[in-house]
């Protein structure tokens, strides 16, 4: 097995020879596994049958976050990927904290995609929802304009209730701010790129609670939950 996912069986989930686990290959795919020998460095398994099974959400969420700091963004990640999350994009805001080097973006977004990986391991998901690499907002919104997808973004402000919206009949796109949400004329592109503003409700969340709170109430209201 990979180190880290031997460390895990091994020293997280004390597993030893004779063991039985399942294995997923990250494109739906499960296998029966029995562990054949351990040692200090590296685990080895018998892999068995090989089945398909399916645990995504019939709704498909993309989540376009605005990168936040440190355990923020993971926590985030980490969460939506648990409620079934499709795909995830980091958006680099004009109010992010965090400001990304290329040499830094591709380190933090192998990191984000580690924290997927094993929030699928933990959930019990096979299918692991890509990270997207980074990417400005400005130039994301302008390649949502021609989507046929539901945009929708937080704001506390909003008319709009999530909980009013009809059920789509097709894929959502969730926009979500870092600290301090959306600038204003981020707001505006977000308006002129079809993204239409909802609330959850009359508090302000913060920035690792809002889309994860939003994604569960859309799996209340339209998913599988």
């Amino acid at each position: 097995m990979p180190p880290e996912q031997a460390h895990h069986v091994v020293h997280v989930l004390r597993l030893g020879a004779g063991d039985a686990l399942i294995l997923f290959d990250g494109r739906g795919v499960e296998y029966d596994a029995r562990i054949e020998r351990v040692s200090k460095t590296s685990v080895s398994i018998t892999i068995g049958e090989r089945r398909a099974v399916d645990r995504e959400s019939p709704l498909e969420v993309t989540l376009a976050q605005g990168i936040s700091s440190g355990e923020r963004m993971d926590y985030t990640i980490q969460k939506v990927v648990e409620l079934g999350v499709g795909a995830i994009q980091p958006l680099a805001t004009e109010r992010s904290i965090v400001r990304l080097s290329a040499e830094r973006a591709e380190k933090r977004l192998a990191h984000w995609r580690a924290v997927a990986i094993a929030a699928c391991e933990q959930c019990g998901r096979n299918r692991v929802p890509p990270v997207l690499p980074v990417t400005a907002i400005g130039s994301w919104l302008a390649g949502q304009r021609d989507s046929t997808a539901l945009r929708l973004t937080l704001s506390p402000q909003a008319d709009v209730a999530l909980k009013a919206l009809a059920p789509p009949d097709r894929p959502v796109v969730l926009l979500a701010g870092p600290e301090g949400g959306l600038a204003p004329r981020e707001q505006d592109d977000a308006r002129a790129a079809g993204f239409a503003a909802v609330r959850l409700g009359p508090r302000v969340l913060r920035t690792e609670t809002a889309a994860v709170a939003a994604l569960a109430a859309m799996q209340v209201l339209w998913g599988d939950f």
